[in-house]
C-alpha cells in the first residue's frame, strides 16, 4: 500500500514512530513526524530532504496539534494516513498511583489521540479518503497488574476506535487498531531510572518485581518494530483490512487466550444473563 503523506506522532528514535516513518518513506511516501526533541532527528531528516517535515509538538496541547496539522496540510497538500503513536506508560497500583500521574497518562494516551484525530478528520472528509491507525497495546485487550491505568487508557482507545471506524466508513475513511506485545523499542529503558513510587506498602513487592522484570527484558523483547510496521502496512492493503491487528506471537497468544476464557465464562452464566429479562408474555 502506498500513501502520499503520513502524519505520525511520537517520533522517538528507536520506537514505532520512527519505524513507521522509515517504512512510509521506503514505499514512496512523504512523512510529517511530530516530536518533543526535534534536534535528535536533524541528521535523519536532512537525508530525506523535502520528503520529511519534522514538527516540534506536544500532543497534549490542542492548539499545537491543530497548528501542526494545518502546517502539514499546507506543506504537502493533505494528510492521507494518520498514525497515532505517541504515548507512554506509568506503573503503579490502582489504589496508590498519584492522581496527577493517572490524569497525565490519560491526557497523553487518550485525549491527545482524540485531539489529533479531530484535527485531521476535516481534511480527510473533504477528500473522501484517508487512513487512521491508532496504536493501542495488548494491554488494551487484557489488563496488566501494575499497569492498570495504562491498560485503562488503551481500553479507551480500543472503544473509541471501534466506534470511529463505523462512523467514518461511509465517508471513505478506514480505521484500524494495532496492539503490539513486547517489542524492542525504548519503552522499557526508563524503568532502570525510575524507582518504585508507591504510597501503599502492600503493593511495593508486586511493583518491585515488575520493575525488575522490565529491566531484565529491556533489549531482549521478541518483537521487531520494523517487521511489526511492515505487517501493519500489509494489513492496510488487504480488502477488507482487519479491524485490529495484534503484533507479536506472545501478544497474539495472550489475546486469543483472554478472549476464549472470556467467552467461556460468559456462556457459563448464560442462564443468569437471560434470566434478567421480563418474562415473556
Amino acid at each position: 500500500m502506498t500513501a502520499k503523506t503520513w502524519f505520525i506522532t511520537g517520533g522517538t528514535p528507536g520506537g514505532f514512530g520512527m519505524a513507521y516513518a522509515d517504512a512510509a518513506l521506503d514505499i514512496g511516501g512523504r512523512v510529517v513526524l511530530t516530536v518533543r526533541r526535534p534536534a535528535e532527528l536533524e541528521t535523519w531528516a536532512r537525508f530525506y530532504g523535502d520528503r520529511v517535515l519534522v514538527l516540534p509538538v506536544d500532543v497534549t496541547d490542542v492548539e499545537q496539534v491543530q497548528t501542526a496539522v494545518q502546517e502539514a496540510e499546507e506543506h504537502f497538500g493533505g494528510i492521507d494516513v494518520l498514525v497515532n503513536n505517541a504515548g507512554r506508560g506509568w506503573f503503579g497500583s490502582i489504589e496508590g498511583m498519584a492522581d496527577a500521574d493517572v490524569r497525565a497518562m490519560f491526557e497523553l494516551n487518550f485525549f491527545a489521540l482524540l485531539s489529533v484525530i479531530r484535527a485531521v478528520l476535516p481534511g480527510m472528509r473533504a477528500r473522501g479518503s484517508g487512513w487512521i491507525v491508532n496504536m493501542s497495546s495488548v494491554a488494551g485487550l487484557r489488563g496488566v497488574a501494575g499497569f492498570g491505568y495504562y491498560s485503562a487508557t488503551k481500553f479507551a482507545v480500543e472503544a473509541v476506535t471501534d466506534v470511529l471506524r463505523d462512523e467514518v466508513a461511509p465517508l471513505g475513511i478506514r480505521v484500524m487498531t494495532v496492539e503490539p506485545g513486547a517489542f524492542r523499542t525504548r519503552a522499557y529503558a526508563g524503568f532502570g531510572d525510575e524507582p518504585v513510587a508507591e504510597s501503599i506498602a502492600e503493593y511495593r513487592p508486586m511493583l518491585e518485581q515488575i520493575r525488575a522484570a522490565m529491566i531484565e527484558q529491556n533489549g531482549t523483547q521478541p518483537g521487531d518494530p520494523q517487521r511489526g510496521v511492515r505487517a501493519v502496512i500489509a494489513a492496510m492493503a488487504q480488502d477488507p483490512p482487519p479491524r485490529r491487528l495484534i503484533l507479536g506471537s506472545g501478544g497474539f497468544d495472550t489475546v486469543v487466550a483472554t478472549l476464549e476464557d472470556s467467552l467461556t465464562e460468559i456462556r457459563a452464566h448464560e442462564a443468569l444473563s437471560r434470566g434478567s429479562d421480563f418474562p415473556p408474555d
